[in-house]
């Protein structure tokens, strides 16, 4: 199976995009055409639910190669992200060595620490070799990780290494397509941020999110659809505690499609707002009035509009 070429042009990066039915900005194109082409990782920061772990897998599908996830959370280790020993199956080599006398023990301590006693986890996984191609490493919400996690990934992302103490080091003889996200809960160290390429990947303006919105839930109606994008847009105006991301947006537009809505009304989304906003604060926050003064004004704009 023939490898799929990376695009060779920020219009090709954006076309294989769309084809894939993720909707980028001439922004987005230009670095992630820059990060293939360099061969370079790159940073996406932005809010939660905007679109940026997408950008990993519409990469994996569109050029047919692996997706390799390393999902970020507090307290994750080199045990859980690079690698491990099999300690189980070490001890039962070591215990028949003992049992049948064979090999002393500087032979029996290097039979153990070697690679079949490996086990591989996420990043040690995107170093090895793949007939399609290096896979895509997406690195998801480093921000949740600490600073010493952050220390040990410079050595990945500067020279696409690691060093294995009992094997030595680990180089990709090509580099992974990698990808980090960030949710800005907490600032990232600058030292990680300077071996990549940075976007911030921030809210669609509305004719972006109504064309996600049609090419994701294509059975929308027209009319419900430029409501539903104008509403959420309204909404990201408001002091929310979390403003809806287009993945609010999606979710929302799906529910009032399962309930066959051709147009919103202030019930409507009043009872479904819970498919829009995650916090009960935000929800208590637009109560019936608030709800009808958003759409009245919702309305009116986009009549203004036709």
């Amino acid at each position: 199976m023939p490898i799929t070429p990376i695009p060779s042009s920020i219009e090709g990066t954006l076309d294989m995009l769309a084809k894939a039915n993720y909707i980028g900005d001439r922004s987005l194109a230009t670095v992630l055409f820059l990060a293939l082409r360099m061969g370079r990782p790159l940073f996406l920061e932005g809010e939660a639910g905007v679109g940026k772990t997408e950008i990993a897998k519409v990469l994996s599908a569109a050029l047919g190669r692996r997706l390799i996830r390393l999902q970020c959370y507090e307290g994750l280790d080199v045990s859980a992200a690079v690698y491990e020993w099999n300690y189980g199956a070490q001890m039962i080599a070591i215990r028949m060595a003992e049992a049948t006398g064979e090999g002393d023990k500087a032979r029996v301590e290097q039979d153990v620490f070697s690679e079949r006693f490996l086990v591989k986890r996420p990043l040690l996984q995107a170093l090895e070799p793949d007939p399609n191609g290096p896979p895509v490493l997406l690195i998801d919400e480093i921000d949740r990780t600490d600073e010493a996690f952050e220390a040990f990934l410079l050595e990945v992302l500067a020279d696409f290494q690691v060093t294995i103490p009992e094997l030595g080091t680990v180089k990709a003889a090509q580099p992974p397509i990698v990808l980090v996200t960030s949710n800005r809960t907490r600032e990232v160290h600058d030292a990680l941020k300077r071996r990549c390429l940075y976007h911030w990947v921030g809210y669609p303006d509305a004719a972006r999110e109504l064309s996600i919105l049609r090419a994701k839930v294509p059975g929308i109606p027209k009319k419900l659809s430029a409501q539903v994008v104008a509403f959420v847009q309204a909404l990201r105006k408001e002091d929310l505690f979390k403003s809806p991301g287009v993945a609010e947006t999606l979710d929302w537009a799906g529910a009032l499609t399962e309930l066959d809505v051709v147009a919103l009304d202030p019930a409507t989304v009043s009872d479904t707002l819970g498919a829009l906003l995650k916090y009960q604060d935000d929800i208590a926050r637009l109560d019936g009035t608030k709800v009808k003064q958003l759409l009245d004004e919702v309305k009116s704009e986009l009549r203004a509009a036709e």
